[in-house]
């Protein structure tokens, strides 16, 4: 692959591998790396018992992540040895290569959204950090991230502990009247703070946050679960420290 012009990264997700290990594979001669070879080939694994369930899995659902595969185990198999995740994602990484089962890639196409109008949507996310007080001691502080689509304008609110349902309204009243304004639609993460559950896909809301989007007047979106295409603004600035 990489004398076909692939670049590491390329190998590394076509291959389920890390970059490193790519990396240092490819800095090897063909020598070096036969003598590797035969180094492994002797090597037992835990998970060695349990190659044939692994495999089959792997040819049923060619995406499966090694954690969804370590949950399946552990269902399947009361009697499962303690392992590190790591050891789950290596066996995995090895089934793949020994019976040629590389990894589903996503077919769904993602594009950059639009510029919207101006006061058309915010976005919101909750997140927590560890400090430490004057005296030294480590303190959990929360906090809610607003931002404005359009204008990036941003505003943060920091609670100690955690979130109820009564002071995410607060920190929504503090952020627009920061904003002075309210957008018509607010992007949202999958949050517990909002929600109490999921019915057939069809979102629960808590009943004191549904009023309170009623009375002030804003539409609410919530970003898929485990979809990074999906996220927002407000996530790729505290992601970035911003």
């Amino acid at each position: 692959m990489r004398r076909e012009g692939h670049s590491i990264s390329q190998i590394s997700e076509y291959l389920v591998l890390n970059r490193r290990t790519v990396a240092t594979y490819l800095a090897m001669n063909e020598q070096e790396y036969e003598a590797f070879l035969v180094s492994q080939s002797d090597r037992k694994c835990i998970l060695d018992p349990f190659e044939e369930f692994v495999v089959r899995k792997l040819k049923s659902f060619p995406g499966t992540s090694s954690a969804q595969m370590y949950d399946w185990l552990k269902e399947e198999y009361s009697k499962l040895p303690k392992v590190d995740p790591k050891t789950v994602f290596n066996f995995v990484s090895k089934m793949r290569g020994k019976f040629n089962i590389p990894i589903a890639s996503d077919p769904r196409k993602c594009m950059i959204v639009e510029e919207l109008p101006m006061g058309q949507q915010g976005q919101a996310h909750f997140g927590e950090v560890n400090l430490r007080d004057t005296a030294g001691k480590r303190v959990k502080i929360s906090f809610i991230a607003m931002v404005l689509s359009r204008s990036r304008y941003k505003y943060a609110w920091f609670v100690k502990g955690h979130f109820t349902t009564e002071l995410t309204i607060t920190g929504h009243d503090k952020g627009f009247a920061y904003f002075m304004g309210v957008p018509d639609e607010m992007v949202y993460d999958l949050d517990r703070v909002l929600l109490m559950g999921e019915n057939h896909g069809d979102l629960i809301l808590t009943d004191g946050f549904r009023a309170y989007a009623k009375e002030v007047g804003f539409n609410l979106h919530f970003c898929r679960k485990a979809n990074p295409q999906s996220k927002g603004y407000v996530k790729l600035y505290i992601t970035r420290g911003r």
